[in-house]
This record gives structure tokens, sequence and C-alpha cells, in this order.
């Protein structure tokens, strides 16, 4: 069974992680996937607008502990997506949970239409790891800095109405509903002329992705410092043994 479908909706592609029993974890097949269908978004011509969701269930709880989310691609980056360079809108319709490398991939989209009782977070810090495909600069320009700090330092779950309230999610609909919501969004993008809305979003994301390389720099000193730790791997071992970790601060 594949791990992620895509469906056209004469000029909207929606692509449906499908990986529900697993709460759409990513690991390196559904990486892949991600990836060639954004590929696939950017490369034809007769599509104009992305919509990215884990269908009614559940949004994605970030990469897969066990498996790993396998390497990052070449267009894409972490997961398939989170480095990637895109002309085209490229829309989340959350359900359920978006948690860690999930909330990640949200906030790398463009816009977020997400249902009332979906759970955001970055439970990273509870895991022993750190937040490692774009969070640590993209919280913080997304959210103010103090609600930024609050939810990467205590790995805490917040609300859709908060997030709706702080200007991350664009709009709420009920639970089941995003993806409907994201379609009718994507169809007023159609309506206008794409090479506009295109260009509009390569300025955009020029401008306020100017200072990305010091992000990931920053990131990958964070994660490498961290990884070396033994909390990081006791943080690991606790979550897949399904016990409380006994950390050490070294």
């Amino acid at each position: 069974m594949s791990v992620l479908t895509t469906e056209r909706h004469d000029r909207i592609l929606v692509m449906t992680m499908e990986r529900v029993e697993k709460r759409n974890a990513i690991n390196p097949e559904m990486t892949a996937a991600i990836d060639a269908a954004l590929n696939e978004l950017d490369d034809d011509p007769d599509l104009w607008v992305g919509v990215l969701t884990g269908g009614s269930q559940v949004f994605s709880a970030g990469t897969d502990l066990k498996e790993r989310s396998g390497k990052p691609t070449v267009r894409g980056g972490e997961y398939g997506i989170i480095r990637r360079r895109r002309a085209k809108p490229l829309i989340a319709a959350v359900e359920g949970l978006a948690l860690g490398g999930g909330f990640e991939i949200a906030i790398a989209c463009d816009v977020i239409v997400a249902a009332s009782n979906t759970r955001w977070g970055f439970p990273e810090v509870r895991r022993g790891v750190v937040a490692s495909s774009g969070a640590l600069f993209r919280a913080p320009r997304s959210l103010p800095l103090h609600v930024a700090k609050e939810l990467l330092l205590t790995g805490a779950e917040t609300s859709t109405d908060r997030l709706e309230r702080l200007g991350v999610v664009n709009r709420i609909t009920e639970p089941g509903g995003a993806l409907a919501g994201a379609l009718a969004m994507a169809r007023e993008m159609c309506v206008n002329s794409p090479t506009a809305v295109q260009q509009t979003l390569r300025a955009v994301d020029r401008i306020v992705g100017e200072s990305d390389d010091f992000g990931w720099a920053a990131t990958a000193d964070s994660v490498r410092t961290n990884f070396a730790s033994a909390d990081s791997a006791e943080g690991v071992a606790a979550f897949l043994e399904k016990r409380t970790p006994n950390w050490t601060g070294s």
C-alpha cells in the first residue's frame, strides 16, 4: 500500500499521507513519496496549487523514531519538503494532531487550514532531542517569541484556536472539514494569474527567508551537540520502551 496518494482537482494537486496507523509518522518511504509528489506539483505547468493533508484523522506525528525519516532529498530536504524552494502555493490541511516534524511540515507550507480539535506541539525536548526541521527559527518567525519559546522548551501541546488568534492558522474548520476548507482556499488562488501568484510567492519567500542559512547553521550546531549527549540516547530509548526517561543532564 502506498504511503502517499495524489489526486488532481483541476489545477490543484491534493497529496494525502497514508500511514494513519502510525499517525502518519515520516519514514524513508514517506519522505521519498512527499518529495516525488511535490516535484510533480513544481514541474507540471497545469498544476497551480498544492494541498498536503494526512486525511480526516491525523496530519503527522513527525519522524518515525523506529525507522527514522531517511536522508534529506536533493530538492526538498528533510521529509522532502522542509528546505524546498517552491514557486507554487502549498496549503496544509490539518486534522487530529500535528506534532514535532508534523508541525514543522505545516509551518513549511504557505497557508494552514486546520480542524478546531487539532493538537499541536513540539515534543522533541521530552524525547531528549532538538527540533531539527526548521522549528528553531520558523516557530519564532510565525509566533510571538515568548510563545515560540514556551512551545519549544516545554514540549506542551496547544490548540488550533490559540494558533489562529496568533496568526499561524489561517482558517479553522469543523473536525473533518480541513481538506474541504483547503480546497476552497486553493480555488480562490486558482482564480488569479498563476504567474502573478508565483512571482509574489517567490518574492515573499526570498524576503522572509533571508536569514534561513543562519537558522540552519544554528540548528545544526544544536543538533550536533545534543546528539552526542547521554540524554539524547535516553530520551529515544525511553519513548520506544514506553517508560519515563531518566535524565542526567549529560
